[in-house]
């Protein structure tokens, strides 16, 4: 990939590592704290649930970057 694509991967790379990054501290803190992730749910599922797709946007993001 180069030239005009290369641009809009990065972008779209950045955002995917920025969020899955948040999301993940988001629920490291959470979990650390005892409360769940999100409202009305319980802290296991949350948790678990939150991760999951925390970690999916890293590894997307990632995957954008090594389209570079």
């Amino acid at each position: 990939m180069g030239g005009t694509e290369a641009g809009p991967a990065v972008f779209a790379g950045t955002v995917f590592v920025l969020f899955g990054g948040a999301l993940l501290l988001w629920t490291a803190a959470c979990v650390r704290r005892g409360t769940p992730v999100a409202q009305g749910t319980g802290p296991v599922a949350s948790a678990v649930l939150a991760g999951a797709f925390g970690a999916g946007f890293l590894l997307l993001g990632l995957w954008c970057f090594a389209r570079i």
